[in-house]
């Protein structure tokens, strides 16, 4: 849906009105390399899609705030005089949940406001809707009341949103990338202290193709809190060398070769090398980058698959089927899982040329193999959240 159908049904539903409307967008993301090194002290490196969620605003006469969205049903009026009202169980939680979080900043809404969401993001495709619509929510808001739009603090307040309104216990790497992503560029990025760097991501011919398993991720929780128990017992055996180690992705591969001895149970140094070798792998990959040498990327790409297959154990028998596939076909620099693990999505480098082929071939032999129909998305690297000032 183009900008100005967008407006059309805004108008539709709201009513025509002297008032200027402003719309607004925020992009998915897509963590392209850096997988479980987020609660170990390592770095990712998401970067944003050029698909996302797009807000058409305009101000009310009242209080109330209105949510509508033309991909679900469910709407809500809620007003700032009632502290927008509870929790609903609904996808309006989070852009209430942005709004709690204005509040308690300081930042409360002077006016009400009207709003239509539109999302390109596939629902459950791990491509971060709902840090798109909580990011697009909350610079929308602070634009139209003429506040400062920091995207760093927009980040951190829309991952609070998340965690304490929705109550969805997401780390910071989904808002940050949607906030702060920048076209044909990565994001190097330490979740726990928020330092960063943009890093050119110029794919040329090359794109990104996201494949969706539509695999029901039944395991993660359980297996994601294993994992982290199994690096937390790394890192208690490790410390007894090294007393000043924090994270176990403050090692290199040198310094953990010389250690690993010291981890006495062979699954969990395990763990501790698959943290400790991705590390090195985003770095070298930003290396990469900066070269333009996607070739070596890709490899990357593969080397990280095939550690969080055998050493990390979280990607199971569709991902790896899914990344295969992939790899097997000419055109493909890399494939990988993202996200984390049993089930979701795949992230590929596909040479434009071939990209119809080979989404075609993979889709054929996955499903062969695995009996579940892939969903494919095709896209570049897209901006961060925005305000989109082309004329109506």
């Amino acid at each position: 849906m183009n900008k100005q159908q967008l407006v059309q049904q805004f108008e539709e539903k709201y009513g025509d009105s002297k008032r200027q409307l402003r719309v607004f967008n925020a992009p998915g993301r897509v963590n392209l390399i850096g997988e479980h090194l987020d609660y170990n002290g390592g770095y990712v490196l998401p970067a944003a899609l050029e698909f996302g969620t797009t807000l058409v605003i305009r101000e009310r006469d009242d209080d109330v705030i209105s949510l509508a969205s033309t991909n679900l049903p469910h709407e809500a009026d809620v007003r700032i005089s009632e502290n927008f009202g509870g929790k609903s169980g609904q996808w309006t939680d989070y852009p209430v949940g942005v709004m709690v979080e204005l509040d308690k900043l300081g930042c409360r809404l002077t006016k009400g406001y009207d709003l239509l969401y539109h999302g390109d993001i596939p629902n459950g495709a791990g491509l971060s809707s709902s840090a798109s619509i909580e990011v697009v929510t909350a610079y929308a808001l602070l634009s139209m009341e003429g506040r400062d739009t920091d995207t760093v603090e927009i980040a951190k307040l829309s991952q609070r949103a998340e965690n304490q309104f929705v109550g969805v216990n997401s780390g910071i790497m989904d808002q940050f990338a949607v906030a702060n992503g920048r076209k044909d560029h990565a994001i190097l990025l330490m979740c726990d202290t928020l330092r960063y760097e943009l890093v050119p991501f110029q794919t040329g011919r090359y794109k990104i193709v996201i494949a969706n398993t539509n695999k029901r991720r039944g395991l993660v929780d359980s297996k994601y809190n294993e994992r982290r128990g199994e690096c937390d017992r790394a890192l208690e055996m490790l410390q007894k060398e090294l007393p000043a180690l924090q994270f176990l992705a403050q090692l290199t591969p040198e310094q953990f070769a010389t250690l690993q001895d010291s981890i006495t149970d062979e699954t969990v140094r395990r763990r501790a090398r698959h943290v400790v070798e991705e590390n090195q792998r985003v770095l070298d990959s930003v290396e990469a980058l900066k070269n333009n040498d996607l070739d070596a990327f890709g490899r990357y790409m593969n080397q990280s698959h095939d550690s969080l297959r055998y050493l990390y154990e979280v990607t199971g028998d569709e991902l790896d089927a899914m990344v295969e596939e992939f790899q097997r076909e000419p055109g493909t620099l890399g494939a990988r899982m993202t996200g984390a693990g049993f089930g979701g999505c795949t992230v590929a480098l596909v040479h434009e040329d071939h990209v119809e082929k080979v989404t075609q071939e993979v889709g054929k032999h996955y499903e062969a193999r695995t009996g579940l129909k892939p969903d494919f998305y095709v896209c570049g690297v897209g901006q961060g959240v925005h305000e989109v000032k082309e004329a109506l």
